[in-house]
């Protein structure tokens, strides 16, 4: 059975893109996060919160909105309607993965019986060959908006497949956490039955919205039938084909072939599902067209569709990619599942080609992109994440702030799957090479050769950029420690010229082992350190971690004359309640003095950046003048935890710059 990285992401390897491999995957295997202890104060409250409130929250969410009841009410169990809309199923899946990864982490009787409770419902609203899908078998007569008149008579729309994918996620999770079959033994009737319906032989359409792929290589990795996978691949290579089915166009990504695309367009979270699902198949199959057209589409996202959060989707109109720099900030939709998408797609990426420039990316979207989509306290959320609000005008189910649920409720589902499975991002292995890819403070089991070690990270990360690692070992063991050295920290805030800091020159970051400091032999943006490692051997790693301005490439208009603020990993913006109640007056000036303090009292603890800025006032004749006044900016990821108000992220550098974003900038 293939499940290392089941039990972290759902993956395994050894292997490069030899089309002659008799067992090709991914050439570098993270290590899963079962053997990753996070004990920090940043992440591991978040964990722990998650655990303790989001899944809990969630399901009873779940009860609340008849999407548990659903499966019962299919299942004879109850008498009642379908309640909700056709894709309900799947938030209750991904919720179950979540749960699944948290007792992984740490054992729960309560949540135990209760998986298997919900599980008994579940496998009783499977019809006897395996169909599942609610919205149709309680009433088939009767069918919910968007379901079609029968069985993938309507997949543009439908969510058949989308919602069984998650359901094989789901289940593998919970098989490997807990050892039953009972939700695994639900996951793979179904399976067999859409591998039976689709295929060379059979029906020839495809999910109008992805996930299935991914759903597919994790059967296949718990189960080694290789029938999954190549549905999988049928699934992929279909997108694209008018003689196999109707084609859905762009919104879906079903315009051209999967390996002829270089520009994402379309749903953002179908594609970065998409692109994750191509990545896992290239991987599998050592189809290296599928990682051409992933190179392409990578790069292309990271040069003109990306956002400085890590965000994607600029549209809210079809939760779409825009055109090329188009990044607006009020209207900016960077849906929380977009940002789960983008990040599993750059881990994959990352195994695929073994260069930090992935793991940057990676870091942006989870100290930025997917954590602003979750409160603190774990039971509100957001489900689209613009970069600048006037506390008013609503861009979010109809009000500035985060809420308890929504009636499409992904996000919250999502958030509820992947922070558990976050220590399972840290590191990383190939052969004798180690990657530390976060900077994390905990400690993680390794194996290099059949040897086991351990190594102990301790750091204030991301608000300081002191690292101090540990190796632990019961004799010399020697092996190359790759330590990812951030592109912030080498004065790149993005791998691509989208985004620049102003000032260029940065300190320099330094590397001591056993208290000397060493050269920096930087390969693929990690500091390659090999050595026999021997017990108690120390590695002290130093990022500074100044406060940067950072300007936009000239082709995103939307940004002229404008600057954000980054310090480390994180993205600044500015709250009202912290600025005189209004941010949308503010200009910050090139030299304007800035300082960073940490703020025990403030938002569970942040680093806070203050300093000196101006107020513009724009008189009746349109010409503006200024007075000084104070800034003070927060990490993006925390803004709507104080009340609805103004927020801003990109700040006018000059009074004409203030002048053309009030001109452009969300109603006031």
């Amino acid at each position: 059975m293939r499940n290392a990285w089941l039990i972290g992401m759902g993956l395994t390897f050894a292997f490069g893109f030899d089309g002659n491999a008799s067992n090709p995957d991914y050439p570098i295997q993270p290590v899963p996060f079962t053997s990753v202890r996070v004990v920090d104060s940043f992440w591991a409250p978040r964990i722990e919160t998650n655990r303790t409130v989001t899944i809990p929250f969630d399901f009873k969410k779940c009860e609340e909105t008849g999407r548990i009841d659903n499966f019962a009410i299919a299942g004879g169990l109850l008498k009642g309607e379908f309640k909700g809309i056709r894709y309900d199923d799947s938030d209750v899946y991904k919720i179950v993965e979540g749960a699944s990864y948290s007792l992984n982490l740490r054992p729960d009787a309560a949540l135990d019986r209760y998986l298997d409770d919900l599980i008994v419902k579940i496998a009783a609203a499977q019809e006897p060959d395996g169909y599942l899908y609610t919205a149709r078998t309680i009433n088939p007569n009767k069918l919910p908006r968007g379901t079609g008149p029968t069985r993938w008579s309507q997949l543009k729309d439908s969510h058949e497949l989308y919602n069984v994918g998650h359901l094989y996620e789901a289940a593998v999770a919970h098989f490997l956490a807990t050892g039953k079959r009972t939700l695994l033994n639900v996951a793979l009737k179904n399976a067999d039955l859409v591998v039976r319906t689709f295929g060379p032989g059979g029906l020839h359409g495809v999910p109008g919205h992805e996930e299935i792929e991914i759903g597919l290589v994790k059967l296949y990795r718990a189960t080694d039938d290789k029938k999954y996978l190549n549905l999988a691949k049928f699934f992929l290579d279909e997108r694209g084909n008018p003689r196999g089915h109707v084609l859905y166009g762009v919104y879906a990504q079903d315009h051209m072939p999967v390996i002829e695309q270089d520009k994402p367009v379309g749903h953002a979270v179908r594609a970065g599902y998409m692109y994750s699902g191509m990545a896992d198949v290239a991987a599998l199959t050592g189809d290296s067209s599928y990682v051409k057209a992933l190179d392409r589409l990578w790069t292309n996202v990271l040069s003109t569709k990306l956002y400085l959060t890590g965000g994607i989707g600029a549209r809210r109109q079809a939760e779409a990619f825009g055109e090329d720099y188009e990044l607006p900030n009020p209207t900016a939709y960077n849906e929380t599942c977009a940002a789960i998408a983008n990040a599993l797609w750059n881990e994959r990426m990352f195994l695929l080609h073994g260069d930090a420039k992935y793991i940057d990316v990676l870091e942006r979207i989870l100290y930025n992109g997917f954590l602003s989509g979750v409160s603190m306290t774990g039971d509100r959320f957001f489900y689209a994440n613009p970069l600048e609000s006037d506390g008013k005008t609503p861009f979010n189910t109809g009000k500035p702030e985060r809420q308890p649920w929504f009636g499409t409720s992904c996000c919250p589902s999502n958030v509820a799957r992947l922070m558990p499975s976050l220590p399972g991002y840290v590191y990383a292995e190939k052969d004798s090479l180690i990657y530390v890819n976060l900077f994390v403070a905990g400690q993680a089991v390794l194996n290099v050769g059949g040897r086991r070690i351990s190594l102990t990270q301790d750091t204030r990360y991301p608000w300081e950029g002191r690292i101090r690692m540990t190796v632990q070992t019961a004799d010399k063991i020697p092996f190359v420690l790759m330590i990812r050295i951030p592109g912030w920290a080498l004065g790149k805030p993005v791998p691509s010229d989208l985004y620049r800091f102003a000032e260029q020159r940065t300190k320099a970051v330094s590397l001591k082992i056993n208290g000397t400091e060493v050269p920096i032999r930087l390969e693929r943006g990690y500091a390659v350190v090999q050595k026999s490692w021997k017990n108690g051997d120390r590695i002290e790693l130093d990022l500074p971690m100044p406060i940067r301005r950072v300007y936009c490439n000239e082709n995103v208009k939307t940004n002229e004359g404008l600057a954000a603020l980054q310090r480390g990993p994180v993205v600044y913006c500015a709250e009202g309640i912290d600025n005189g109640g209004t941010v949308f007056d503010l200009i910050l000036d090139d030299k304007a003095p800035l300082t960073a303090e940490f703020r025990q009292d403030l938002l569970g603890g942040i680093q806070v950046i203050q300093g000196e800025a101006a107020i513009g006032t724009l008189d009746p004749d349109g010409r503006t003048s200024r007075r000084s006044a104070p800034l003070m900016a927060i990490p993006y990821y925390a803004w709507a935890h104080r009340g609805p108000g103004q927020m801003r992220v990109w700040f006018p550098r000059t009074e004409e710059a203030l002048l053309r974003l009030s001109k452009q900038s969300v109603p006031r």
